[in-house]
């Protein structure tokens, strides 16, 4: 069995791209930086089936300038294998022959408990709102962001739409485990450059819990501030629309009212 990439496959849909878009920018980024690549709708297709577990290197240079992530925040189950640098520049000998990367390990499946769910699957969109307090301002200010959630087994994978933050160019992204009506994980954020804390990159740890309708998470959040003390706060997520096809996102790549 193979676990799909439900990481990139959010990262995609949180930059509007179908595979196909997806796919063409690969292209062209290989194209500007001198190294092309044969990216494909297929190819896509078989990373986020989690089919091939890590890209050639030609692929995440160009994977890791479209999407503005490293490569091992795109959700590749195994190290990018880099190797050798040949005469053409493309490089990257793999460590097994394939025209697409690593091919994943086939494992036997094994028995697991399915994750009880309030409301079925939680894939859709959603609205994050948290509170954090700014002593640099003396206030308790809002985070808003409109988020694509992924459910993959126990695991949700959240990613902000591009223009769907309160403050603009402020991207947000969540790592999280749901057990029962208890959902753990991970938060990051990085502000933008141009704005009060000056690009600066946050992340911490969060907790919530699902309420019984399965439309809302409520918890709190952990981080460090300017002064590296520990920060907490209230967090929610909000369920907005169950349809993550390329017109709801669309729809919900907006700036959220306060």
């Amino acid at each position: 069995m193979t676990t799909p990439n439900a990481t990139l496959r959010a990262v995609r849909m949180s930059l509007l791209m179908s595979q196909d878009d997806l796919a063409r920018a690969i292209r062209e980024a290989g194209q500007r930086a001198g190294q092309p690549n044969d990216a494909s709708k297929r190819l896509v297709q078989r990373w986020e089936a989690g089919i091939t577990a890590a890209p050639r290197p030609v692929y995440a240079r160009a994977l890791e300038a479209v999407t503005g992530l490293p490569i091992d925040a795109l959700g590749f189950s195994l190290p990018v294998p880099m190797g050798r640098v040949s005469e053409d520049g493309q490089g990257g000998h793999d460590l097994a022959p394939s025209e697409e990367g690593v091919a994943a390990a086939h494992t036997t499946p094994t028995a697991q408990a399915e994750p009880r769910k309030a409301n079925g699957n939680y894939s859709g969109v959603w609205l994050s709102r948290y509170e954090y307090f700014s002593s640099g301002r003396d206030e308790t200010l809002t985070g808003l962001h409109y988020v694509v959630l992924l459910q993959h087994g126990n695991r949700l994978t959240v990613r902000s739409l591009p223009n769907a933050s309160l403050n603009p160019n402020s991207p947000l992204t969540m790592d999280l485990e749901v057990e029962g009506n208890v959902v753990t994980g991970t938060w990051t954020e990085q502000t933008a450059s141009e704005g009060y804390y000056q690009g600066a990159r946050y992340h911490g740890a969060i907790q919530m819990l699902v309420e019984p309708t399965g439309r809302r998470m409520a918890g709190k959040w952990l981080g460090y501030g300017k002064d590296f003390e520990v920060n907490s706060g209230p967090w929610e997520l909000v369920f907005k629309d169950a349809s993550t096809n390329k017109a709801a996102l669309e729809k919900w790549n907006v700036r959220p009212q306060a």
